[in-house]
């Protein structure tokens, strides 16, 4: 049975967490472009969540009810990129067995997810540019000429108007891809949002893996800011599971992450000054996330809470009046 369209719009605002302004323009963009028919293109490095953009272009348009069909052109042959694009008649070439619906077919009247759409061949990109020239197609052996009603989402982790200046990619295709574009911002661009997705990522790793949802300790998320996430959110959500796993306690440290393979904090090549303020501000908020938690669990009793966090009570109490002080902070003394 299918979700009502309010419950897929619920569920996909859950998957997407963050604050940071770079992050709730792109947000906004994919919201604005999804009531668009034109094709739309998402930039991004990997691990940015691409494909979940994709995913909420087409489940927040009119298009929800049909398909969305994904490609990775990244690991399609070039031999068979066109017959799995358009299908094929049966004796169409060697091993065509059988006729087969191509992938355009199966997505008509929804959404053709297009990832890795820089990997493509010349001879791909041809057969691509051909069909977005006027959504017709005929399938591999056949000669019949067929229209679809198919909304073209296509994704890239480099720039493709580098590669265009190379002679790498055809400029005519990408002005086909690139009528509507969002750009996503990589995890070091928005190290703000960094406590909100660890505590939603440690909430998943409990929901999938079981046991309680842990924490991290302010030291641990110290020691997040620090690294450079060249794999962005997905990165993060591995070594996050891995915690979740290897862990035996409630609260992950610092020397956790390092035992799940994240080594010491690495030169950075960007703005400091920027970093140093975003990590204070996102340690704040894990604090008063720990703290808020602690107390809770040991019914506003510092002592208590300070012994469950293995923290000295004067620390805690201190890390308490500190979170108090910039507000938001819930527990007696």
């Amino acid at each position: 049975m299918q979700r009502s369209a309010s419950a897929l719009d619920e569920h996909l605002l859950k998957q997407f967490v963050g604050e940071s302004a770079a992050f709730k323009a792109a947000l906004a963009l994919i919201g604005r472009y999804a009531k668009s028919r034109a094709p739309i293109l998402i930039m991004g490095e990997t691990g940015t969540g691409k494909e979940l953009a994709a995913h909420a272009g087409h489940y927040l348009s009119e298009r929800r009810d049909a398909a969305f069909v994904p490609l990775n052109c990244g690991a399609m042959p070039d031999a068979l990129f066109e017959s799995e694009l358009f299908g094929h008649a049966k004796g169409a070439f060697t091993d065509a067995a059988r006729s087969r619906v191509g992938l355009i077919r199966q997505a008509e009247g929804g959404t053709l997810f297009l990832d890795e759409v820089e990997a493509l061949s010349p001879r791909g990109q041809v057969v691509l540019l051909r069909f977005l020239q006027d959504q017709s197609y005929r399938a591999v052996g056949e000669e019949q000429l067929r229209r679809a009603d198919v909304r073209v989402i296509a994704a890239s982790n480099v720039d493709l108007r580098q590669m265009v200046s190379r002679g790498e990619f055809r400029a005519d295709l990408l002005f086909r891809l690139d009528v509507l574009s969002v750009e996503l911002p990589a995890l070091r661009e928005r190290l703000e949002d960094l406590p909100l997705l660890a505590e939603h990522l440690l909430a998943k790793a409990a929901a999938s893996e079981g046991g309680a949802v842990k924490r991290l300790s302010p030291e641990a998320l110290n020691h997040l800011l620090g690294h450079d996430w060249p794999g962005n959110v997905r990165e993060l959500e591995h070594v996050l599971l891995r915690a979740h796993l290897l862990g035996s306690e409630l609260w992950i440290q610092a020397a956790d992450l390092q035992r799940c393979g994240l080594g010491l904090p690495s030169d950075l090549a960007w703005d400091p000054q920027r970093l140093r303020e975003q990590k204070l501000r996102a340690v704040l908020q894990v604090e008063r996330r720990f703290v808020d938690g602690a107390m809770a669990m040991s019914q506003g009793n510092i002592s208590a809470a300070a012994r469950l966090c293995q923290m000295e009570r004067a620390a805690f109490s201190k890390m308490v009046k500190k979170c108090r002080i910039a507000g938001n902070c819930s527990g007696s003394a």
